[in-house]
């Protein structure tokens, strides 16, 4: 037996402990047990499965990601694509695969998805380091890779990001097949990781965090301690480093893009590249939950205020700041060069799910559901294979379009976005539900069917409903026999008067519609708690709870301190955020109008954008004749259509933020002259 360091001895009484610690609170009903018959989600899911998934594919083939892993099993080439990281974008549409042959059985996909395991299990090298970027010609490894391993993995190399989604994936295939090929790799990778870096060990904080989220996940399945530990360890990295200028407001030499400026028990705000610290904050719930951290929990919780109260864009996209990829100051929310990167939006409801598993609470549900219809959705088209990496809130035609990005494509040099929707859409059923004890929550609706077990008795719950265009949610209860439990279902925070949960934006009026809830036809008074109508009975079989949504036309306006958009106002109706596209307002929309007391009708219209809820009014449109010298106002027919839905037909102006008078319009990008306004 070799010899017990007073470190080693330390290090294993802590994973013993952190192996006996409780978990969350709340458990998310899996993507296995809910199976969807949804009118919204699950042609969307299919376009997934049959068009997404494999255009990721094909495209991973076309642009060398796969030969990428064949050089590295043949120790034989040239690394033939642009990032070190590309390596992920075939985990991540394996793991997208994964949770699509759960709802979606396809014995070919299964072998195709079988063949490239393989590729990837021969690359891997037999210590377990799996990372192409060096394999193909240790040599000459790439240029942000460094000459060892692990060298620049604080800032350029992103092996352990790579790890990270080869973690994720396996499981997620672990857990749709019950196969353990792609899972075998991960526990090889991972046990080489976990004896490498720790206590008295190698210490980093990983560059691009998600390493962290993926350790968990392989602790869950394993109850490994090491996973649990090393995940811990990783997060503890974070303000160690002595290499930065903690006085420079630069925030590569400061720190702060790497969320490593500070300790994570110390962060309070929302900071740096987006995607790298939902990521962060996503594993800092995981690990406060399982070892019942308590300062890290304050620190999470602390973020998560900052974020929702003034770093978060009325259609859920956080991230402001191109430059980074990042979060900018408070409150700092700009329209014309929003960046709101898609990968964002997917760590958003990472982190969000996580946040309402520790607390029950349906605001992070909300807000779960304003990115998912909305700031996640529009990132990609309706066709299934056309993607926006970042998702504007407003584009003109006076300013230059590479300011945004106006139009979707197919694939990016950086194609981190397109295979990350890979990956979440088909995971959707798993958001749907959740429980603790006798507690059941709904979270989503979505129509379709799970299995419980609830008091040791099985219950069927079924949800039928037309949602988001309609607020009319059945439930039918289904238990083997009679049983008690609460039914919690989610009062959206919108069908509260509650824009958001903060007061970063508010609906300009509130309404006086209440939500009506009905069993067996029933009216009954219910009382809500922590957001959700708490439904306590005896259930019997086929017991039925009717809900009524108001789907009033709401306008939003924000905090004053978001500058750019003092006195002007959003359109949203139930969970969804709508915008003004060129294509239905004469070609332009930079020049509409919304007064406050502006009354919308809104209708179904099946052949527009595969079926959409239109809103329509008559407002003021300022129009310019540059001849004349002249401004004037005419009455004009607005069409707003669901944000996700936008830049499907062609290139042009699109706005989500409407000026409520004339006097903030505007009008035109020519050079100042003198013009009269007729009102």
């Amino acid at each position: 037996m070799g010899k017990i360091t007073l470190t080693t001895l330390a290090l294993s009484l802590t994973t013993a402990a952190l192996a006996q610690q409780a978990d969350y609170p709340i458990q998310a009903v899996s993507f296995t047990k809910v199976k969807l018959a949804d009118n919204f989600w699950l042609p969307r899911l299919k376009t997934n499965t049959d068009v997404t998934i494999p255009a990721s594919f094909q495209r991973c083939e076309a642009t060398n990601r796969v030969k990428n892993f064949e050089m590295a099993a043949a120790k034989s080439g040239k690394f033939a694509t642009t990032f070190p990281f590309d390596d992920t974008d075939i985990y991540k549409t394996i793991e997208g695969a994964s949770y699509s042959m759960s709802l979606y059985p396809d014995e070919k996909l299964e072998a195709y998805v079988d063949a490239l395991i393989a590729k990837v299990a021969a690359a891997q090298e037999p210590d377990g380091y799996l990372y192409t970027a060096r394999t193909i010609d240790p040599a000459h490894p790439h240029a942000w890779a460094g000459k060892e391993r692990w060298e620049k993995e604080r800032e350029l190399s992103h092996e352990l990001y790579n790890s990270g989604h080869l973690y994720e994936a396996a499981v997620a295939h672990y857990q749709a097949t019950g196969k353990k090929n792609l899972l075998n790799i991960a526990l090889k990778n991972a046990d080489l990781v976990c004896s490498v870096f720790g206590p008295s060990k190698r210490s980093v904080a990983p560059g691009h965090e998600i390493v962290e989220m993926g350790l968990v996940k392989l602790y869950r399945v394993t109850s490994k301690p090491e996973y649990l530990s090393t995940a811990k360890f990783f997060l503890e990295q974070r303000g160690q480093y002595k290499g930065y200028d903690a006085k420079s407001k630069d925030v590569w030499k400061n720190g702060q893009y790497w969320q490593d400026d500070k300790s994570v028990y110390d962060q309070r705000e929302a900071i740096g590249h987006a995607v790298r610290a939902e990521y962060l904050y996503s594993a800092m719930a995981d690990v406060a939950a399982l070892t019942n951290d308590k300062r890290m929990l304050a620190a999470v919780d602390s973020i998560w205020n900052n974020m929702v109260s003034k770093k978060f864009y009325v259609t859920g996209g956080t991230g402001a700041v191109p430059g980074g990829e990042r979060f900018g100051g408070n409150y700092e929310l700009p329209n014309n060069t929003a960046y709101n990167e898609t990968c964002a939006s997917v760590a958003d409801i990472y982190w969000n799910q996580r946040m309402f598993q520790l607390h029950g609470e349906a605001k992070y549900a909300d807000i779960m559901e304003k990115v998912l219809y909305n700031g996640l959705l529009s990132g990609v088209g309706l066709d299934g294979k056309s993607f926006f990496y970042s998702n504007a809130m407003q584009v003109k035609n006076s300013f230059s379009f590479a300011q945004t990005e106006p139009e979707r494509a197919g694939w990016f040099d950086c194609s981190c976005c397109p295979t990350n929707l890979a990956r979440l859409f088909p995971s959707l059923p798993g958001y749907v539900y959740a429980q603790k004890g006798q507690n059941v929550y709904v979270n989503l609706f979505v129509s379709g069917e799970t299995d419980l077990l609830v008091n040791k008795q099985k219950v069927q719950l079924t949800q039928q409903n037309n949602y988001p265009w309609d607020g009319g949610l059945k439930f039918t209860v289904n238990p083997t026999a009679t049983t008690d439990f609460n039914l919690l279902v989610r009062i959206p925070g919108w069908a509260r008067n509650e824009a958001m949960p903060s007061d970063l934006y508010t609906f300009a009026t509130p309404s006086k519609e209440k939500v009506a809830i009905k069993i067996n036809g029933k009216p009954i008074p219910y009382t809500v708690k922590n957001g959700y109508a708490m439904l306590a009975k005896k259930w019997r079989k086929n017991d039925v709870v009717d809900v009524t949504l108001p789907m009033e036309v709401r306008q939003v306006v924000a905090n004053p301190k978001v500058k750019d958009d003092l006195a002007k106002a959003a359109l949203q109706r139930g969970p969804v955020m709508y915008c003004a596209e060129w294509k239905d307002n004469e070609g332009k929309t930079s020049n509409l109008i919304v007064p406050t007391a502006t009354t919308f009708a809104a209708s179904y219209q099946p052949a527009v954008l595969n079926g959409v809820v239109e809103l329509t009014a008559t407002v003021p449109a300022v129009k310019v004749d540059a001849a004349n010298n002249t401004v004037s106002t005419v009455q004009q027919k607005l069409t707003a259509i669901p944000y996700y839905a936008w830049a499907n037909r062609g290139k042009g102006e699109m706005t989500v933020w409407f000026p409520q008078r004339v006097t903030d319009v505007d009008l035109v990008s020519q050079p100042a002259t003198e013009v009269v306004v007729n009102k």
